[in-house]
């Protein structure tokens, strides 16, 4: 038998493809558990070559293996994200209504496939490209290339960052063009109507656009943005203001669609509801936690469930040796997938209670209702609390043995027929240095619909992660190869520009009373890759128009900004 401790965000398919694809151990002879280690972003989600020689290599000497990457080994050999090289077509009518979108999309894989590389320029790309938008025709074509850079594959928002970079940068550019107010050109494309089938594959649920356009526009201030660009234009200062209204699909699913493309694996999700005698509970989850707040926020939705104390719950998560098979982390969809796997878990607990109840208090079990942690006859003021239906399923002396068997353990699968979509507009506003090329970000602005908000706070803390992330790729993050040699160039952090403190304003961010999700029972659609698929295109266009450019390229780097601006400067 063999335990991997490994920091991965999908234990059980680091399990399923080390076993069955790579080495042939039986998978029951494999233990993978993944603590929380903090962070993945999607580069945990893959099987990596060392893990897997390791586990080899343990058998080979005959004990325990302990490996560390050096911090340029991860640079060298962890999945890279996001290389694309895009060209792109708007037709739109007199009115600026929009008619067609036509993109041409190159995109590196690396050296070598890695877990979701494929899919990621594919069906997490192109299917998102109608945006918010009615365009009532779109081409997508998408070639994939083989290169020598480090695998590319699923990094934070992975293809819908890429999607709404495209849409956004050419929405913006045909404003600017038409002489159109980049609000009012979103405002006359949006949808309205739902559920919406747009022409690349998706079909939105629900919905609110101009809800989260207009106050984005009051938390930014946008009508206070000619008093500031005059102020920063007195200074020698150029100021932008940019715009950028994002939809993605979280909650990666439903199998069948990725079944449909070829992939060989579901995307459900398994929950266990395990209520001890006492009362007490504990949740099993294929899900994993690697920052977001899980084990607070899956509480909270069992303990509001059961009318139980929060401190009642706890989560368990990350070992195969204790979990259901369990798809993992990844896409936002902990909580849309795997929170409604434990509600239905939740459920069948609930179900079987009410059986228990109605036998102790001599009733129907039709009549029995199960509200804020008691069971109750309707119309009566009969009545059990939770613990004690749960201390007679494991006592069971007076118990229906010929209805139930003893205990009040229940787990679920929950296969979703739908992604989630969450969207929302932000708003960057930038003073750029024309002498130098600095570009600073002063304000940015983010209002989300996110269906159902279980805890704000966590909500907040993940759409603050995703705006730093964004403005990171916006303004700094590149990996750079040597163009002879094929060398990584920027193999570390000395070379690497990683977002400090810095490089961020305070952030506005404002999450507005949402159109709940309609195919989960939680009505949510997943947060934490919003705020970096929304920020980068909103930088980009608040620095496009601080300069009065067609485009810069990402990573609008100082010397990047620099020539942008001397090229400006030259052409009036």
């Amino acid at each position: 038998e063999y335990t991997l401790y490994v920091a991965n965000q999908n234990p059980h398919v680091e399990r399923l493809l080390m076993c069955a694809f790579v080495l042939g151990i039986p998978e029951h002879k494999m233990r993978v558990i993944a603590p929380d280690v903090g962070g993945g972003f999607g580069s945990k989600i893959f099987l990596y070559g060392e893990e897997t020689a390791l586990v080899w290599a343990s058998k080979q000497v005959g004990r325990p293996i302990k490996w560390t990457a050096e911090r340029s080994e991860a640079f060298l050999s962890d999945a890279h994200g996001r290389d694309h090289l895009t060209t792109a077509d708007l037709a739109m009518d007199k009115d600026g209504r929009f008619l067609a979108l036509r993109v041409n999309t190159t995109a590196n894989l690396g050296a070598y496939l890695s877990t979701f590389s494929s899919a990621v320029p594919t069906i997490l790309y192109a299917t998102l490209l109608a945006g918010q938008y009615t365009t009532p025709k779109i081409c997508a074509t998408v070639k994939a290339v083989f290169t020598n850079t480090a695998p590319v594959d699923a990094y934070r928002g992975a293809g819908r960052p890429e999607a709404t970079y495209v849409v956004e940068r050419m929405v913006e550019t045909a404003a600017r063009e038409m002489g159109i107010a980049p609000d009012e050109i979103r405002r006359r494309n949006f949808i309205r109507s739902f559920p919406y089938a747009t022409p690349v594959g998706l079909t939105y649920d629900t919905g609110d656009y101009d809800a989260t356009l207009e106050r984005a526009k009051e938390l930014a201030d946008v009508a206070g943005f000619p008093a500031r660009k005059a102020a920063s234009e007195a200074k020698g200062l150029k100021r932008g203001l940019g715009y950028s209204a994002y939809i993605e699909a979280c909650g990666i699913a439903p199998s069948s669609v990725a079944g449909a493309l070829g992939a060989r694996a579901g995307l459900f999700e398994a929950g266990e509801v395990r209520v001890h005698p006492t009362g007490k509970v504990t949740v099993f989850t294929g899900s994993h936690s690697h920052g977001q707040g899980h084990e607070t926020t899956f509480a909270q939705v069992v303990a509001d469930k059961l009318g139980i104390p929060l401190e009642d719950v706890s989560i368990e998560h990350g070992d195969t040796g204790k979990v259901l098979f369990g798809m993992g982390t990844y896409g936002s969809r902990s909580l849309a997938v795997g929170g409604t796997a434990i509600i239905k878990a939740v459920d069948k607990i609930v179900a079987k209670g009410k059986k228990i109840a109605a036998h102790l208090m001599e009733a129907d079990d039709q009549d029995v209702v199960f509200e804020d942690g008691q069971f109750k006859v309707a119309g009566t003021d009969k009545a059990v609390p939770f613990a004690q239906v749960s201390l007679t399923a494991y006592v069971p002396h007076n118990f229906p043995h010929d209805k139930l068997e003893p205990g009040l353990n229940e787990n679920a699968f929950y296969d979703p027929s739908n992604f989630t979509y969450p969207a929302g507009t932000y708003i960057c506003e930038v003073e750029i240095d024309p002498a130098t090329g600095r570009t600073r970000v002063d304000r940015m602005t983010a209002c989300d619909d996110f269906g159902n908000v279980i805890n704000p706070m966590i909500v907040e803390g993940q759409v603050h992660g995703g705006l730093v992330q964004g403005i990171g790729q916006a303004l700094l993050e590149h990996g750079v190869y040597d163009e002879g040699s094929g060398q990584l160039l920027s193999g570390s952090y000395m070379d690497y520009a990683m977002p400090r403190a810095d490089d961020v304003p305070s952030f506005q961010v404002e999450t507005v009373k949402g159109t709940p999700c309609t195919h989960n029972p939680l009505g949510v659609k997943g947060c934490g890759e919003a705020g970096a698929i929304g920020s980068p295109p909103a930088v980009i266009n608040a620095i496009c128009d601080a300069l009065g450019v067609k485009d810069v390229p990402m990573p609008a780097t100082p010397y990047t900004v620099w020539k942008a601006a001397q090229a400006a400067r030259a052409a009036h």
